[in-house]
């Protein structure tokens, strides 16, 4: 079978896996958030953290929550860190230094996991297990919770009530990613990937014509535990540096390709939750072919990219291997790269810095786009949103109409707020960017020149301020400046966008329903589609565009 073949059916089987799974998992998750019941774990999690989780919130109370339990979950990180080195499970590491551990919680917390370490070389089983595992559940959680609370904004009239933070949040953990995370693990662990509490084990090598012997240090670890919710709540987080290339966190191409599947599911079964809560289902698929068709398009490109065979090297290999796994292959490699970086997940199997010139510039690109195709559990989901809301005004704009979306009137007020969010990430990106090629320190870590020492910077801000968490892994993060900055890039990217959300919810839910006439646009229809896909990217284009002409569109013209 040909590497490009076997490339195209591993894409038809996820898209068949996500089929079979959208449908049943997107209706659950509309009963879970639609439910006035209590399950008696919940109610215990309710009287623990003191919270009542029949208390209706506006947008600026549930906001107060998002923001109150994230700022203790960074602060809880940052001192599990400091205190590693007296912890009990530490391996014997010491404790992280102030501005990675900075870092790190900021990373985590805001659904990032950016990581200028080496895990198995520094973090110890009880900051694995209790710190970074358990913010991956929980920081999944806000995300889909805040994505609900905009649903509900345009589902619900003539209140500014968007539902309860606490119990949204609750019921994400528990009843919708721990069960799924448990089945996948065991899936996991079945397939090779390791689950255990075990040390440093020193590994003896083999002698042979390229080796003079000596050995290895080996963690063991609760590897399939963190690696599925690594990629069911779109985190990224690796146990190990190599991250999903290590084979022991994603050992064998069914496993490659279950993790692709992971990182897909609740993005993809969220457009149903969103079409089921709001009454009309053909809602849902319009946006979920949004999704498709960019996601389609970028595996197409990515896959071209690096199967053209420029060279007599990359002919005799195939396509460009450089920085892959064989037991991936290029096609699993790119179904991999478009797929996290059109996420948040930001977890990879080969390496990004590696891909050709192009084929990394897709890689930015997607997130770039905001990372909505599908997106990251939650974030996805209001992302497209606030893109179709915007797609809705430009149409109203061409007819001369008030712009309408579900009934409801898209006003100054709105557009403000979409206009906002969609301003938020761009500014990050480019203004810190800017501020790191300018002054003399930053420059220092990149491994690179020229265009792609410059995509490698590009890189790291558009990770970071996108919530992806991948990086071009030949620039030298570890520093004071990229740990502040990195840091305070993906909290602002992550939380800001949060506020114009939820107060666009707040917004739209005390409106008026508007019923729909023969001018009223179509948003179920294809035509829609289309125009939501073409603002997407018109959108982007001309937002990133001078500054990945320096980059990788720079490079692979060059090639």
């Amino acid at each position: 079978m040909s590497p490009v073949l076997a490339g195209v059916l591993q894409m038809l089987a996820l898209m068949a896996a996500l089929a079979l799974a959208h449908a049943p998992l997107g209706t659950y998750m509309a009963r879970v958030y639609s439910s006035p019941r209590h399950l008696r774990v919940e109610k215990w999690i309710y009287k623990g953290i003191g919270a009542d989780p029949d208390t209706r919130m506006g947008w600026t109370a549930y906001l107060r929550g998002v923001l109150a339990f994230s700022f203790a979950g960074v602060l809880f990180l940052y001192l599990l860190q400091r205190l590693q080195g007296v912890l009990p499970g530490s391996l014997g590491f010491a404790s992280i230094d102030p501005d990675q551990a900075f870092n790190t919680a900021a990373s985590f917390v805001a659904n990032t996991n950016w990581q200028s370490y080496a895990g198995e070389q520094a973090m110890g089983h009880v900051v694995q297990t209790a710190g970074l595992a358990v913010q991956n559940f929980v920081s999944a959680a806000v995300g889909i919770a805040v994505a609900v609370a905009l649903v509900r904004g345009f589902a619900r009239s003539r209140t500014g009530e968007l539902g309860n933070f606490w119990a949204d949040l609750v019921r994400g953990v528990v009843r919708v990613l721990v069960p799924l995370a448990a089945v996948g693990a065991v899936v996991l662990v079945a397939c090779g990937v390791i689950q255990n509490f075990s040390g440093i084990h020193e590994v003896g090598q083999f002698l042979n014509e390229h080796s003079t012997g000596g050995s290895q240090q080996w963690n063991g670890g609760a590897v399939a535990s963190q690696e599925v919710i690594k990629e069911l709540g779109t985190n990224g987080g690796g146990y190990f540096n190599a991250n999903s290339a290590h084979p022991f966190e994603n050992p064998t191409p069914f496993t490659n390709l279950f993790e692709i599947f992971l990182i897909l599911l609740i993005p993809v079964a969220i457009t149903r939750t969103f079409g089921v809560m709001v009454g009309s289902v053909r809602q849902g698929y319009a946006i979920l072919a949004t999704m498709a068709a960019i996601w389609a398009g970028f595996v197409a490109l990515m896959m071209w990219t690096e199967f053209s065979h420029h060279g007599p090297a990359l002919q005799a290999a195939g396509g460009a291997m450089e920085g892959k796994e064989l037991r991936f292959g290029i096609g699993g490699s790119s179904l991999f790269a478009v797929s996290t970086t059109l996420t948040s997940t930001g977890a990879v199997d080969s390496f990004h810095s590696s891909f050709t010139g192009l084929g990394g510039g897709i890689a930015m690109l997607g997130m770039m786009l905001g990372e909505i195709a599908p997106g990251g559990v939650g974030s996805g989901l209001y992302g497209m949103l606030i893109m179709a809301v915007v797609a809705v005004f430009i149409a109203g704009l061409m007819v001369g109409r008030t712009p309408e979306y579900l009934g409801k009137k898209i006003g100054g007020r709105e557009i403000k707020f979409a206009a906002c969010y969609i301003l938020v990430t761009p500014t990050l990106v480019l203004a810190f960017t800017a501020a790191a090629m300018a002054l003399p320190t930053p420059g220092d870590s990149m491994t690179n020149t020229g265009a792609h020492g410059f995509s490698e910077i590009l890189y790291a801000y558009t990770s970071a301020s996108n919530n992806n968490g991948s990086a071009f892994a030949g620039l030298d993060a570890d520093t004071q400046w990229f740990n502040t900055t990195l840091g305070l890039a993906m909290l602002l990217g992550r939380f800001l966008p949060m506020v114009f959300v939820l107060a666009l919810a707040g917004s739209l839910a005390g409106q008026q329903p508007v019923p729909a006439t023969a001018g009223t646009l179509r948003t179920e229809k294809p035509l829609f589609t289309g125009l939501l896909v073409g603002a997407i990217l018109i959108i982007t284009g001309l937002t990133y565009f001078p500054a990945l002409a320096l980059g990788p569109l720079a490079e692979g013209l060059a090639a």
